[in-house]
């Protein structure tokens, strides 16, 4: 039963108590896998990277440009797998971060970091843990709003409050 939409989205992640925000809208491609399984599927835009040169003197300064910002030219694929009892969500492309988080309601889930391959560690990805305090799935047949609320933990240090929230415009 694969069924595919093209559907305009919005896809925000926000922190209750950081100052973090972000929000992508953008086009997606819906999947229906199974009556209540869902794969959505969209390019996100590219992270501008900064290379930061160091100069010895202030003739060196002239002479190079010490702040280089360039877009990736691959895009970075977000893929989400929905379904009423969890969300796993996926990041690839482009050689820069990589992650994958996997959340289900009152289940501490995985989330894993990959570092662009210039880093120390290229095959280990971070991992850590989120807690997934509520999760809304709202609209039928096909989802239309979906609301993740989890806190990110390293060990036993909280690294935040989060909220996903998604729409999914029909």
């Amino acid at each position: 039963m694969l069924t595919h939409h093209r559907k305009p989205v919005c896809l925000s992640l926000i922190s209750t108590d950081l100052p973090v925000w972000s929000v992508v809208e953008t086009a997606g491609t819906l999947y229906q896998k199974d009556t209540d399984r869902f794969h959505l599927l969209l390019t996100a835009p590219p992270l501008i990277s900064c290379e930061i040169a160091s100069s010895l003197s202030p003739e060196d300064t002239l002479l190079q440009n010490s702040n280089k910002a360039y877009a990736p030219s691959s895009p970075r694929i977000l893929w989400l797998e929905i379904s009423p009892y969890r969300v796993i969500m996926t990041m690839q492309g482009n050689a820069q971060v990589s992650y994958r988080h996997f959340w289900e309601h009152g289940v501490y889930g995985i989330s894993r970091y990959w570092l662009p391959t210039e880093s120390l560690q290229p095959n280990d990805p971070i991992r850590l843990r989120n807690f997934t305090t509520a999760m809304t799935l709202s609209g039928h047949p096909l989802p239309e709003h979906l609301r993740l609320e989890y806190e990110l933990w390293a060990e036993k240090v909280q690294l935040g409050r989060y909220i996903l929230n998604l729409e999914i415009k029909h």
